[in-house]
Order: C-alpha cells, then structure tokens, then sequence
C-alpha cells in the first residue's frame, strides 16, 4: 500500500495493551466451569479493536479516556460472547477462534453457551454499577442502552438471524449490507460512540462517528472476508475459507472488486472527520490500516 503505520501500529499496541490489563481486573479467573470458559475466550490473543476504537474517539473529543476504559471492556465483553455463539455447531460450525480451539471445542457446548451470557451479563452489570472515576449514571445508561441496541433485535441478533437464512442461498447486495452492517457494523458505531458519550458531544458530532464507524466496520468485514479467502488460518488465528456456502463480499464482486469496496468504505469513513482536524488523525490511519491489514 506504500503507507507506513508503524506510528499508529504502536499506538495500537499501547491502547490494546491497556485494554488487556483491564479485562483481567474485570474479568479475572474464578475457577468455575463457566468462568473458566469466560477467561478461556476473553483473554485468548485478540486485537481489541472495538475497545480502542472507542478509545481513540474519546481522546480525539479530549475526554478522559482512562474513565471509559471500563466501558470500551464492556464492549469487547459483549463482542466475545458474540464470537462464542458464533462459533457454536448450530451456527457457524468453527473449529477456532483467536488462535486456539473455539470455545465449544474446548469447553463443551453447554458451558460455552453459558459462558457467553456470563460474559454479556458482566458487561451491563459494570456499565450499571460503574466504577472509580467513571462517567455519571446517565452517561453510562446511554453507553449501555447503545450496546443493548447494537446487539438487540435490530443489531447483531438480526444480522446473524439473516446470515442463517441466507447460508446455501444467493442474496443480493442490500441484503448483504444489512447481515454486515448489524453482525459487524453496529457494535463499531458502539464502541465509537461511547467516546461521544462521554464527552458530551453534540448530536452532529455524534451522526459523523456513527458513519465513520459503520464505515469502519463494514470496511473491516470485507476484508475479513477477503482474509477468508487469500489468508493463511495460522497467520488469521481463526478458521478460513469457512464462508464457502455463503454469499460474501469476495463471493459478491470479486477479490478485486472486494477489495476497490474495502478501500472506498475506508475512504469514506474518512471523509466524514473532516470536520475533527488534526485531532482526528489517528482515527483517518486507523481506516487506512484496517483495509491494509493482514489478520
């Protein structure tokens, strides 16, 4: 791509690392069936990358983004349980996850099922208790009723009721669009906009990050997509060419025509800081990056 992201890779890094931290204060070990399972498919190697999105948005509104780190795990939470049932034989039938056996391959069925409620329900639990320095209890009654839409009936329940439907049928784009706009878009806008949140931006300030962030994702899913066909699985960490009974972006218009959409989303996405300045600089790179990514 002739880009250089070394900057913003290490940038990542610090953020995902601080992130890591905090989800093993949040989420220790509890020696249980279930919390062993919980801890198995949350601390297993990830990229984080919805909590610091969130981040990233809360520090370009020069909010305190230590006092939402909290809120940025509880999306990863929710984003984790999401990926235990996905996996589940009744679903998506995955053999991995993140590296390592899914969760159901190593932890039985059952315990993963309750170990990705375990995970959802500790998710709104930390947003309603709150926690040292955390934002007042009507920001995180926002940030909470936010990701309760992100996964509810019009969020990620019905994009990956759609896909179940979908799987073995030809479907077209706007069908497409819809499965990955609630399946990956929706906890995206999630994460981004609980920096909104908290900084008490106003409601055109929100309307921009909620279409850089669908953008974002929908750019993120393509090229997973993409990964799924051309990638390696040691180097995705997950199980590929697992889309082959469904209609994909690749399956769609092609790994060119895939990849010339990936690359439009992201432009867009970064067409909507233009506002933000150069506050807003890590946010256009983190676009850029997601389409260059490799795993």
């Amino acid at each position: 791509m002739g880009h250089d992201f070394a900057d913003l890779e290490a940038g990542l890094e610090r953020r995902r690392l601080r992130v890591e931290t905090a989800l093993r204060e949040l989420v220790p070990e509890d020696g249980s069936s279930v919390g062993k399972a919980m801890t198995y498919s949350l601390h297993a190697p990830a990229k984080r990358l919805r909590p610091v999105l969130g981040l990233l948005v809360t520090e370009m509104l020069r909010s305190d983004a230590d006092a939402v780190l909290p809120a940025a795990c509880a999306v990863e939470l929710v984003h984790t349980a999401s990926l235990i049932l996905d996996d589940l034989p009744s679903m998506d039938d995955a053999a991995s996850r993140r590296g390592r056996p899914a969760c159901h391959v190593a932890h039985g069925e059952a315990v993963a099922i309750l170990a990705a409620f375990g995970l959802q329900n500790r998710a709104f639990d930390l947003l309603a208790r709150g926690w040292a320095g955390a934002p007042a209890a009507d920001v995180r009654e926002s940030i909470a009723r936010d990701l309760a839409r992100a996964i509810g009936l019009d969020g990620m329940i019905a994009g990956q009721a759609a896909d179940l439907e979908m799987t073995g049928r030809e479907i077209d784009f706007g069908t497409l669009e819809f499965i990955h706009s609630r399946k990956t878009g929706a906890l995206f806008i999630a994460a981004a906009v609980l920096g909104v949140e908290s900084a008490g931006a106003d409601t055109a300030v929100r309307t921009a990050i909620e279409a850089y962030a669908k953008n974002l994702g929908l750019a993120f899913q393509i090229v997973d997509d993409l990964l799924d066909v051309t990638g390696d699985a040691a180097v995705a960490g997950k199980d590929v060419r697992q889309d082959v009974k469904k209609t994909t972006f690749v399956s769609f218009a092609g790994v060119e025509g895939a990849r010339q959409l990936a690359a439009e989303l992201a432009a867009t996405s970064v067409e909507t800081l233009v506002g933000f300045g150069p506050g807003a600089e890590p946010l256009r790179e983190l676009a850029r990056y997601v389409v260059a990514r490799r795993r």
